[in-house]
């Protein structure tokens, strides 16, 4: 049991390092569920002046 914990947490190090290397990696599927959820609140309640489109630009900015 402790050398299946043993190899379990090397290859876990050993992923994390590898992983750590990519440079631009794709959204994930989370970044694109959220995307498709501002188009759509976008698209049924849009932003009611310049104010508001500007705030909520502000807002997804900040949130990368």
């Amino acid at each position: 049991m402790r050398r299946f914990a043993c190899m379990a947490a090397v290859l876990l190090v050993a992923g994390a390092g590898l992983s750590a290397c990519k440079k631009d990696h794709p959204k994930t599927l989370g970044q694109k569920i959220d995307k498709a959820g501002e188009d759509i609140r976008d698209t049924v309640d849009p932003p009611k002046g310049p104010v508001e489109k500007a705030g909520r630009e502000v807002d997804r900015t900040l949130d990368k």
